[in-house]
């Protein structure tokens, strides 16, 4: 029996950021904000995160253990942090009179590929969940997390808990998904950085899932990727506030002249090989995730993300005993987004003297129908992103 045939109540979920579940006082207000939700009549499912600092506290302990701890290993280890957050949420949820179960992400069924750190989600089986909405209670759960098919628990990459929220919302055809966090919404560019960034309205997925694969914190690509192909109605909201936020779905703006946003990337490393091939089979050995590719004849680079790459020190060590690759770390890029923004030269050529004017070297371009990105000096990440919101907006 399916859950409409059960209620009529809709569906509403919540996810909640590692700010906001920061100590004992935060998730007590999150506990009040999700039994006002409640209380306006709707069913709620909750995705939360590991409590502030809570997963680089792990990472560090493993670190003392072990030089190179293993994936597997780090992802029975991070998945723990999701875990306390989930069970002490639905205990303040208790007290405030409602019932509230907690479940991890294999108990909600969240199946994934077999990569440890920065696994995909391939299906949603939310039958736990939909039992107990049905005895009315509130679910929460456990964000960042799956069971891949070889039932190995897998962890979703930094800001997976963001996917897990709007794969839930889409399996359960909730009213809507909304990602709680310290900001108000998704800005132009990172109001920490630049003072003036700019608070957006409503965002197209497509532009959403470009800042998002390039450095915007907001929102995990693999969330927005989700809410595309599912149709999710997706809000980015401040976990104080009931309303407001940014929208993003498949129509954002349509009157939106400026560039939907200017985004930076640390992190980053370029590596070079003496043929494509080279590269992308050491990425594949590896189980690297691969930003951006470039080749001129046989010789070719590539520049990849350390976000998910736990292992990365080991990596790299077995990279140059093998030799024939160059590493070049402490890199970073700066990304701006826009409706055909990479298909216009003139737009292009005035990014590009905006990154020379602010003395930026430019160490390389890549380039997609709404993008343009800059890789240079992670140093130079903040000052280029600056310069561009000041001379784009």
């Amino acid at each position: 029996m399916s859950l409409s045939s059960i209620t009529d109540k809709p569906i509403v979920v919540q996810k909640y950021g590692g700010s906001s579940v920061a100590d004992s006082a935060h998730l007590l207000r999150v506990a009040e904000r999700i039994v006002k939700t409640r209380e306006s009549g709707k069913h709620v499912v909750v995705v939360v995160s590991a409590m502030a600092r809570a997963t680089d506290d792990l990472l560090a302990r493993a670190r003392e253990v072990a030089k190179a701890p293993s994936r597997r290993e780090l992802d029975m280890l991070l998945s723990c942090g999701e875990r306390a957050s989930m069970a002490l949420l639905a205990m303040a949820v208790h007290e405030l009179g409602h019932e509230a179960v907690s479940l991890t992400g294999s108990q909600s069924g969240i199946m994934t590929n077999d990569r440890h750190s920065g696994a995909r989600i391939i299906e949603v089986r939310p039958l736990r969940v939909e039992d107990e909405l049905a005895r009315d209670k509130i679910v929460i759960v456990a964000g960042f997390q799956g069971v891949s098919y070889k039932r190995e628990i897998t962890t979703l990459g930094r800001g997976g808990s963001d996917t897990t929220a709007v794969a839930l919302a889409a399996a359960l055809g909730a009213e809507y998904c909304e990602i709680c966090s310290d900001v108000d919404g998704i800005y132009s560019a990172d109001p920490r950085i630049v003072d003036d960034a700019e608070l957006l309205e409503a965002i197209r997925c497509d532009e959403m899932l470009e800042l998002a694969a390039h450095g915007a914190r907001v929102l995990h690509p693999g969330c927005v990727e989700i809410a595309k192909r599912s149709d999710v109605r997706l809000y980015a909201r401040a976990t104080a506030k009931t309303g407001g936020g940014t929208r993003v779905d498949a129509i954002g703006a349509p009157e939106r002249r400026a560039p939907s946003g200017v985004t930076g990337m640390c992190g980053l490393v370029r590596m070079r090989g003496e043929t494509i091939d080279e590269l992308l089979e050491m990425a594949t050995r590896e189980s690297l995730g691969v930003l951006h590719i470039d080749s001129v004849g046989d010789a070719g680079e590539m520049w990849i993300s350390l976000a998910d790459q736990p292992d990365w020190a080991a990596v790299r060590s077995r990279v140059q005993e093998e030799g024939g690759l160059s590493i070049d770390e402490k890199v970073g890029a700066v990304s701006v987004v826009a409706e055909g923004l990479g298909q216009q030269a003139a737009r292009i050529r005035d990014i590009r003297r905006v990154a020379s004017e602010a003395d930026v070297e430019m160490l390389g371009m890549s380039t997609s129908p709404l993008r343009v990105t800059l890789f240079c000096r992670e140093l130079k990440v903040d000052v280029l992103v600056q310069a561009l919101q000041s001379s784009l907006f």
